[in-house]
């Protein structure tokens, strides 16, 4: 029966543990007003001041696995590359021990005010009082988040308390007596116990926590906790890789340097020091291990592992790579992009060419992406809504690349037509990239409308058929203007965007009026807008693209006032309009 109370009593403790580190962890980051994120996208490839970022950011938020977490993220995002995520993972390692010392300072005995005040135990109640204060009465966010980080250490220190007290009765207990020579016996074994009770509880300083609360039984000694100790420090990766699942592949990399950044690690200690004990025979391998012997070990194995593989950086790069391998596609499409080689910015001109080509291939892919949007807006499938976002992820990398490519040339010495060229490109590229985007919102409203069960009537099917066919026609427009430098598809834009902004405005109208007259559900209405939102907003780029191409053909030119100007220049636009009011007819006035 004292056994049952025991463990759950240790469980109480863990709980209070666990919540008092999220709780300080939270108010620190919360502190930090965001200022953590800002040095991440800041971090150069100096794999020293990644290291010593990703320390010290490690003991700010107190935990590795939120850093990694973070690193995820940001390589998923593109705001950091793989290699200078490399860094920063070491560093949380290193970052990471400082609870461990934390925690170690409850063993600190002495008679003395100031010895007995360095003991967290002693402390620890007034910092409580000092947060709960702060955290309730006082109104300023700052002020809250200090007591938050207070009140978190206070309770992350009495859970700390309750589990040493709850695991003392354990010295007398033979079962766990043999447990501890197994897994001093069996380093393997020891490794694997620190693993699964870090993947369970998802993190290492936990987990070291509860076995320095273990070691006030005085059964753990040193070729116990060593094996257990490495095992915790890969458990923490758990975190990462749960973290990393739908990610993109370079954001999975990051998760596998954290894990085999621990495992080669562990490896290298492992044999190390069961090889020259072999020889040696440590004395202090058979002695009891206390609190700070565990922070210690901990701190020397995460530090030395850095030192060891810190010059490796590129080979753990590299073995990330063989364990996520590129598919035929993603190397592809990395030839693609080889066409963009900083060499060729030597020569602008030859280079802007370079973009010019693959701008083609991105107008190429944008059109592509719409036809596949206008065709799932008929019937939403899954494979089209993969297809679709494959492409429109394509589109983004297009933009990225070119983008910042265009920019490097943009620095160069060039010539006026050069400039004047870097500029259409830049313009047209974030035009492209924004139409995908609404291909995508198309495919989330056909989602909506599947995953309801909704559907329009054959009549409202009919209009909206009318603005799908005048879309595909202005993006054809566009996009073949943009391709063969054709200024006379690029004039026939502008006319039929007008038709397109008048079929919008008359469908919204119409469905004002079904509202009013009880015909049409606000659930369905809601679906027919933002189909129709998301046609408009892709003509109106598809106009940007043709103004654009206009504009660099004149030096003098002023989009608004071309636009006022062709809209009142009468007979030409008029007639082109009247065309496509008459080709893009809406049937007579339907229901849904």
């Amino acid at each position: 029966m004292d056994n049952i109370f025991m463990f759950i009593t240790l469980f109480g403790g863990l709980a209070l543990f666990l919540y008092g580190m999220n709780m300080m962890g939270s108010g620190l980051e919360k502190l930090a007003g965001g200022k953590l994120e800002r040095i991440f996208e800041k971090l150069t490839s100096n794999i020293v001041k990644a290291i010593l970022l990703g320390a010290g950011v490690t003991c700010i938020i107190q935990s590795s696995s939120a850093t990694t977490v973070m690193l995820v993220g940001f390589v998923n995002s593109g705001i950091m590359k793989l290699r200078q995520a490399i860094g920063v993972i070491m560093g949380a390692n290193i970052g990471t021990t400082i609870t461990a010392w934390i925690l170690s300072l409850s063993g600190i005995e002495g008679d003395t005010f100031f010895i007995r005040m360095l003991n967290p135990n002693a402390f620890s109640p007034i910092i409580a009082v000092i947060g709960i204060y702060l955290f309730m009465f006082s109104k300023k966010p700052k002020k809250n988040d200090i007591g938050a980080i207070c009140l978190g250490f206070a309770i992350l220190m009495t859970g700390m308390n309750i589990m040493s007290t709850s695991v003392e009765p354990l010295a007398d207990v033979p079962q766990f007596q043999n447990l501890m020579i197994a897994f001093s016996d069996n380093p393997l074994l020891g490794v694997l116990a620190g693993t699964v009770l870090t993947g369970i509880i998802q993190s290492s300083s936990a987990s070291v926590g509860i076995l320095q609360a273990l070691s006030a039984t005085n059964a753990i000694t040193f070729g116990t906790a060593l094996p257990i100790i490495l095992g915790q420090n890969i458990g923490t990766c758990v975190t990462a890789i749960i973290s990393s699942i739908g990610t993109s592949k370079n954001a999975k990399r990051v998760a596998c340097v954290h894990l085999y950044f621990n495992i080669i690690g562990t490896i290298i200690f492992l044999t190390a020091f069961y090889t020259l004990n072999s020889f040696i025979h440590f004395s202090f391998a058979n002695s009891i291990v206390n609190e700070v012997q565990i922070a210690i070990v901990h701190t020397i194995f995460n530090i030395t592992t850095t030192l060891i593989l810190a010059p490796f950086a590129k080979l753990l790069e590299k073995l990330a790579f063989l364990t996520i391998k590129d598919s035929a596609e993603d190397i592809k499409r990395d030839e693609e992009f080889k066409l963009l080689d900083d060499r060729f910015l030597s020569s602008p001109s030859f280079a802007i060419e370079q973009c010019k080509g693959m701008t083609i291939r991105m107008a190429e892919l944008t059109r592509e992406t719409i036809k596949q949007a206008i065709e799932i807006s008929h019937g939403y499938t899954e494979q089209l809504d993969l297809a679709i976002h494959e492409n429109e992820s394509r589109t983004d990398m297009y933009e990225d690349k070119l983008g910042t490519y265009l920019v490097k040339i943009s620095a160069k010495d060039l010539s006026v037509s050069d400039g004047q060229n870097i500029s259409t490109l830049l313009h047209c590229i974030g035009d492209f990239e924004r139409i995908s985007d609404h291909a995508a919102n198309i495919v989330k409203v056909a989602k909506e409308k599947y995953d309801k069960n909704i559907e329009f009537s054959d009549k409202a099917r009919k209009e909206l058929e009318v603005v799908l066919k005048a879309i595909d026609e202005v993006v054809d427009l566009a996009i073949d203007a943009f391709i063969n430098d054709d200024i006379e598809k690029a004039k026939r834009v502008e006319p039929l965007e007008e038709v397109i902004d008048q079929l919008n405005k008359k469908l919204k109208n119409r469905h004002i009026l079904r509202l009013q007259e009880g015909t049409c559900t606000i659930e369905l209405g809601f679906v027919f807008i933002d189909f129709l939102t998301n046609l408009e907003r892709v003509s109106d780029h598809c106009s940007n693209i043709a103004v654009c191409l206009i504009q660099s053909k004149d030096a003098n030119f002023d989009t608004h006032e071309y636009i006022h100007e062709l809209k009142a220049s009468g007979t030409e636009f008029d007639d082109m309009v009247k065309h496509y009011l008459e080709e893009y007819k809406l049937p007579a006035k339907a229901a849904l």
